[in-house]
């Protein structure tokens, strides 16, 4: 197939440090291309690729202090896509909204992942466009009524995370890793240490838009002692944080479509303790590979069970659930699926117009 993938220019494909939809990107295309597919990856120009890449702009947006609006690259990014949409059997848009009016005038399918969530702005353009192809990455995301083709959980390649049977004992600690929003509970993540005495570290970057919450409810905590601040790390560097750690804490504060941070510390053993909401029960497997919680001080009082699952019980989980192999044949299902279905309405089409 001859596959057109469209990520956001926000961050790189892959992410430097954090960026889920831009990793889910990477191992997704470059897989496709392993398995023998023609991708294009449309992204920022500092991309790395199997693929064939087509940039619009140099690099990563967020690391580029000369641009002013991220719409107008955007909009240049879809143009170049559906002015070459003859060129492809589909194209697999990752941006959203942005996507679904150009999509209506080309032949060539599109099929939308939804990487968000459903919100006042956006639900009317959605319902708008809900007979184009969607992909759910939970079936708790599907809330609005769209033409649902599949849901394909997001995958990780599980060798690079490397699997820790026994972390360090040295200082042992909790982790939290993900953007220093409210909706990601770092705050949360702070008050459950504070209560249970345990050593915390904490990544992830901090927004412009975050950056006035970051300094009112997370900077005075940070002691460098029992509240410490990495900062944003690289591949390594957070694949260390989780393996090492005995617990990676969750405790999100929206309904999460999905949540990589997950699976990526179960990669490496780790368990994870997260609040019941939006697809946690989906990634979790409550009591073994984690515990799902209602609240943030039942998150605390589950910590000493939680130090008691076993590890290689979370790496099976994430190897037989959550791979990057299991990704992409969901994918490869579903561009078949959009393929076959575009082919049989032109045909009825091509009929109709016979028989007139």
């Amino acid at each position: 197939m001859k596959i057109a993938q469209v990520a956001p220019l926000w961050e790189r494909v892959p992410p430097p440090t954090y960026g889920g939809i831009e990793l889910v990107v990477s191992r997704l295309t470059d897989e496709l291309v392993r398995r023998g597919h023609d991708v294009t990856l449309f992204a920022s120009g500092d991309s790395y690729t199997e693929a064939k890449l087509e940039a619009i702009c140099p690099r990563a947006l967020r690391l580029d202090p000369n641009f002013r609006e991220y719409s107008a690259y955007e909009t240049l990014e879809l143009s170049q896509v559906y002015q070459c949409a003859g060129e492809f059997d589909i194209i697999h848009s990752h941006v959203g909204v942005p996507a679904l009016l150009s999509a209506h005038f080309v032949p060539t399918p599109t099929v939308h992942t939804l990487h968000g969530s459903f919100n006042s702005e956006n639900i009317k353009v959605f319902t708008h466009h809900k007979k184009q192809p969607f992909v759910s990455i939970s079936n708790t995301q599907r809330t609005l009524d769209l033409n649902y083709v599949r849901t394909v959980y997001n995958g990780i390649n599980p060798d690079d995370y490397p699997f820790v049977a026994q972390p360090l004992e040295t200082k042992p600690y909790l982790a939290f890793l993900g953007r220093f929003s409210p909706e990601k509970g770092p705050q949360h993540a702070i008050a459950i240490a504070r209560a249970t005495g345990w050593h915390l570290k904490m990544a992830g970057k901090v927004d412009v838009a975050d950056t006035e919450f970051f300094e009112r409810e997370i900077a005075p905590h940070i002691d460098g002692e029992q509240i410490e601040f990495l900062g944003e790390v690289g591949n390594s560097e957070k694949v260390e944080l989780l393996g090492n750690a005995k617990v990676a804490l969750f405790p999100i504060t929206w309904q999460e479509p999905f949540g990589l941070v997950m699976i990526e510390s179960m990669a490496t053993g780790t368990p994870v303790i997260a609040t019941n909401m939006g697809a946690v029960p989906e990634v979790i497997v409550h009591g073994v590979t984690g515990m799902v919680c209602n609240s943030y001080e039942e998150i605390a009082a589950m910590l000493p069970q939680a130090l008691q699952l076993n590890r290689h019980d979370c790496r099976k989980h994430v190897e037989n659930n959550f791979s990057v192999a299991r990704m992409v044949d969901g994918y490869e299902k579903v561009y078949e699926k959009i393929i076959q279905d575009r082919i049989n309405q032109n045909g009825r089409i091509h009929a109709a117009q016979i028989a007139f």
